[in-house]
């Protein structure tokens, strides 16, 4: 579904990703993690095309992204949800409203179609009976759910998260996590997720890519990546406030 072929990512003269190959099988749940500043969220940004590679290919869906027009790049968009960091809802509409904007903006369904698809979706994510809330009413928790609603309300193929559990307590972090494999399940998306967050890459991931300093150093099954002998993986998975020297031995 996706393929990252050498992307190398330059901003201000300085090297992001330097040399990223990556495959996302159609269906997986793929998370990325590594340290912050270590390229991540970047990554997003090139799969939904925010941003362009200084060189590189970028394959999603059999197409090749990179060289499209803005308004190519439309149309593969309307095949992705995005669910962003701080939520990124507009406070000026209601919860319902804010499920609704991608719809108004890429479907000529009818308003009766809008907004059942409106509550359907709050339903999916256990938000029954919300849609005339307001964002300021609601919690961390909630807010990362009307996020993920308003991103899966086109049926995406694809859909990506930016840290969707950061800043929320232990058990919204659960409950955000069983979301994102029953959104997988539900919809038959696949699903990029960026986190720093080990337990929620353990139980979700279908496959792990660590990250470091711009590098994919190693990719495998949450199994393959606890049993990892690169020293900076065992680092990071063990919380240490440094890395070794180096980057360890590389297995993608």
């Amino acid at each position: 579904m996706i393929k990252l072929v050498n992307v190398n990512m330059n901003f201000q003269g300085k090297q992001i990703l330097k040399d990223i190959n990556l495959t996302i099988e159609q269906g997986e749940i793929m998370v990325i993690i590594g340290p912050s500043g270590s390229g991540k969220s970047t990554l997003l940004r090139l799969i939904i095309g925010l941003l362009r590679p200084t060189s590189g290919e970028i394959w999603v869906n059999g197409r090749e992204i990179t060289r499209m027009t803005e308004d190519e790049l439309n149309q593969v968009r309307l095949e992705m949800g995005m669910v962003f960091q701080y939520s990124a809802l507009f406070d000026s509409m209601s919860v319902g409203e804010n499920v609704a904007f991608g719809l108004r903006q890429h479907t000529a369904l009818p308003e009766e179609e809008i907004w059942r698809t409106v509550r359907r979706k709050l339903r999916m994510v256990g938000l029954r009976g919300q849609e005339n809330a307001m964002p300021n009413e609601l919690s961390g928790g909630m807010k990362k759910r009307v996020s993920l609603a308003r991103a899966i309300a086109i049926n995406p193929h694809i859909v990506l998260y930016d840290e969707p559990t950061a800043g929320l307590d232990p058990i919204m972090s659960n409950t955000i996590d069983r979301l994102i494999v029953s959104t997988r399940r539900m919809i038959d998306a696949t699903s990029v997720v960026v986190t720093h967050d080990m337990s929620s890459a353990f139980h979700i991931a279908s496959r792990i890519a660590m990250i470091f300093e711009g590098c994919i150093i190693e990719t495998g099954t949450p199994e393959m990546i606890k049993e990892s002998d690169n020293p900076i993986m065992a680092k990071f998975i063990r919380g240490g406030s440094a890395f070794p020297e180096g980057k360890g031995r590389s297995r993608v």
